[in-house]
Parts: structure tokens; sequence; C-alpha cells
């Protein structure tokens, strides 16, 4: 099996990739872990652990520590990260959903995950009785490359426009930011079950048994322990002919893929999807190219009901209407023709205020990004005029007022945020920087008029970097 393994990853990593392996203190998991690292010196890849602890099961104190303790006598850099699952119609769903969110805060080049073949048929049979498209019955991907978009940073066109009008010949393009999430490696789903169990007893590893893993009232667990039973009496082959299955329409799903990727050229941007794109389309591409939308926003593909709501939504609602089609973790708006896929992140205390000290990047994971305080002179706010009391950033409390252009009179921040075209989601949390009580510079809208740096003085230019 670590042949196998390696076999599997030298196509797909490089040397020094940081891998963290979902350690779940399974037979699976613990398996993964041993033959990761058999093969980290030859593949000079990085391998550390990372445990989730869904606070589910009594027991899950407990599998944490011995994940803890396992990783400590292998000398293995651990982590576990407690969630909480939201409770509703499906708890496999909500527990998934809340696991993939961690997975995508991580530094790590990819998250290894222990499903195996077996996984891989009872995922493409559950999915075929949900009655999923060419996508969802191709299963699990061995890689799922890294969710991620270029985007701009908001700067001032106040500020732009300024810098051109004095002729000072430098460029006024906004600063850019990749921002790329781990990519997800399963390089076990051409191996069974059995042999998994086989390689731990060979190797004397020891696990921990979840309880859950027994009960048939989850689907999966029905399907694994009730149904295929019976299937493999008249079909004994049925793992490999069922995955070889998910794997025609794995490509066939990449075809798809292509034609959205086509259909979408020109129209998909920084993370937005113009309602026009869908507009031109016949129905079935239209709902293909929604699709590839969504996925490649990270959102997990809704009902085919949801889905046909989100586009009857999207090309029907009026033009001034406030669309919003809840999916998976997230939510799709439309805004000034495009769509938008939207996070919610959590209330805001109502006094919130961060304290700047000087750094250059300043994370405000609770606003959704980095700002980014980027030193220079002649450009930007006056770094004398900043020593007039405490830097801090604030968000909106209503009645800002600034003055972003000198030869205009000061504005209401409100107006100014509706001009610079910034969703409305978005307006509650974007970032201002405060000289004590005087509004210094905001967010996609510039610095006002009384901070402005003159030529050749000392200067500071923020930029806000938007990660979700």
């Amino acid at each position: 099996m670590v042949a196998r393994l390696a076999a599997q990853l030298e196509h797909v990593v490089k040397p020094s990739d940081r891998l963290a392996v979902g350690l779940s203190g399974g037979v699976d998991s613990v398996v993964l872990l041993d033959c990761l690292q058999r093969v980290a010196r030859k593949l000079r890849v990085r391998v550390s652990a990372l445990h989730v602890n869904h606070q589910l099961s009594p027991n899950a104190g407990r599998w944490s520590a011995f994940c803890s303790r396992l990783c400590r006598a292998r000398g293995v850099p651990f982590a576990s990260v407690k969630v909480t699952v939201e409770r509703g119609d499906s708890v496999e769903a909500a527990a998934r959903a809340a696991r993939y969110a961690v997975f995508r805060q991580q530094s790590a080049d990819y998250i290894v995950l222990a499903q195996h073949q077996d996984d891989q048929v009872e995922t493409l049979l559950l999915q075929l009785l949900r009655g999923a498209g060419v996508k969802g019955l191709a299963a699990m991907p061995p890689v799922r490359k890294a969710e991620g978009r270029r985007q701009k940073a908001d700067e001032s066109k106040a500020e732009g426009g300024r810098r051109k009008a004095e002729g000072k010949g430098r460029k006024t393009g906004h600063p850019l930011s990749f921002i790329l999430h781990p990519s997800i490696l399963r390089p076990l789903l051409d191996v069974t079950r059995v042999e998994i169990l086989e390689y731990a007893r060979q190797r004397g590893l020891k696990w921990v048994e979840d309880e859950s893993n027994q009960d048939i009232y989850y689907q999966r667990n029905f399907l694994r322990h009730e149904v295929l039973p019976v299937v493999a009496r008249r079909f004994p082959a049925y793992r490999a002919t069922i995955a070889r299955a998910a794997r025609h329409l794995a490509e066939a799903a990449e075809l798809l893929d292509e034609l959205a990727a086509s259909d979408g050229a020109r129209y998909v941007e920084n993370g937005t999807l113009a309602v026009d794109a869908l507009r031109r389309l016949p129905p079935a591409r239209a709902r293909n190219l929604l699709r590839y939308f969504l996925g490649s926003c990270g959102v997990s593909m809704p009902s085919a009901e949801r889905l046909d709501e989100a586009l009857r939504q999207a090309l029907g609602a009026k033009q001034d209407a406030k669309v919003l089609v809840e999916l998976d973790g997230a939510g799709m708006r439309r805004y000034a023709g495009k769509l938008h896929v939207v996070r919610g992140g959590r209330p805001l205390p109502p006094n919130y205020a961060r304290r700047w000290r000087g750094q250059r990047e300043l994370a405000l994971p609770e606003l959704g990004g980095v700002l980014i305080m980027a030193s220079g002179t002649g450009d930007g706010i006056s770094r004398a005029r900043l020593v007039a009391g405490p830097v801090t950033i604030r968000v909106r409390r209503g009645g800002e007022r600034l003055q972003p252009d000198c030869r205009r009179p000061r504005r209401s921040l409100k107006n100014l945020l509706q001009e610079a075209g910034i969703p409305p989601w978005l307006r509650e949390r974007q970032p201002l920087v405060y000289c004590g009580d005087e509004l210094v510079w905001a967010a996609g809208i510039g610095t006002d008029c009384s901070f402005q740096a003159a030529r050749g003085e000392a200067a500071l230019r923020p930029a806000w970097m938007r990660c979700t």
C-alpha cells in the first residue's frame, strides 16, 4: 500500500509541500498518517495532522486526546480545532460543512483525507439516490484543486484621479492578492476498507472506534451495513466496477466544466458571474454555468430544485429586488447585474474597534480580509497627521462623513459607498481608519482631504484585501 500511495502522490505533490492529514483517530486516517510518514522523506514533503472535534459524541474529547498522543509519539506536528455543528435536517451535512470550513483556513498546500474505495462507492450510491447530476455522481475526486481567486484591493478612486491629475507619472492600478485555500487530496480511493484493516493489523497500529459508525439511522451506515452486503453476494466485484463508473462520470463532468468555462468567459470575474451570461444561454447550459460558478466559489452543489430557484431569482427578479438564495453554508446574491456568493460572518459588537500599532499587515478576519498599510511618499495618508491621536480600525455606525476630493464638499459615507458600487452586504464590514475621533480613510473610497499627504511627504497607502 505504501508503494501505491507514493506512486499516487509523486505526480501531484512537489518537494517542500505541506501535507496536513485529516486525522479523526479512526483506522482509515491512522493508516494514512502511517503511510505518509513512510513516504515523506522520499517525496521531501512536510507532514502534519489536523483533528476536527465536532463535539457530537460524548467520546469526542477522548478521540482528540488519542490523536494528540499519537502525533506526539510520532513527532508529527498536531492541531485540534473544535467546531459547533448546527443542528438541522442533516447532522452529517452540517458536520461536513463545519469540517471543510476548518480545512479552508489551514496554512497547508494539501489537506490529505483517508476516504477509500468503499467510501467512494457509498458516495456515488447516495448521490444517485438523491437524484444528483453528473458532477455529483462523479463522487469524490482524487485531487480537488485549491479554491482561490485573484482579487483587487479596494483603493480610493478619488486618490487615483488626484495622482493622475498631479501628473506624478505613477501607475494607479490596484494591488492584487491571490486568496488560496489548501487543495483536498484523497490518495486512497483505489484502496478497499479490507486492505486498510489488514495493513493496520500488520503494522500493529492502534485506533479509536466511532460508535456512530454502527448506527443505521445514518444513510451511509445503512448502505454499508444493510444494502451493500446483499449486493456483494451477487456482485462481488461491485466496488471496482462502481468506482470505475465514478471515474467515467468524472470525465463527463470535466467536459461539462470546460463547456461552462467557455460559456462564462468574459462573464466570470473576481468571484462574480454576470447575469447576462445566463440570459444568453439555453436553460440546460445556463444551469451548467451556474453550477460551475457556485463550485468555483466553494459551494457544495445544491439540489436541482434549489439550483432552479437560484436561476429563477437571478433572471426573473425585478432589477431593484434584494435577491438572496440560501445555499450550503453560503448565500447567492445579485447586485448591479452580477451574482455574488456571500458567506455570513458573526455579528460585530456595536462599538467594534481594533488598534493599529504600525504593522504593515493587519489581519481582520471578523471583517473578512487583511488591511495593508504600505509606506510611500506623496500619496495616501500623511504620517505626520496621524500622531494627533490613537489610530483605530472601525466600521460604520451611522452618520459618518468624508471628503476624499478636496475640490468637492464633504459628503455622507453612505452615499459615497453607494456611488462606489460596493454591495450592500459588504458596506457594514468595510474598514474605516480613524485618528482619534476623526475619520481618516474608508476602504473603497479614499483618504479625507485633511489627512492627505503633500508632495514628497511620508505617507501610508492603505489597501483592503478581501479574503472571503
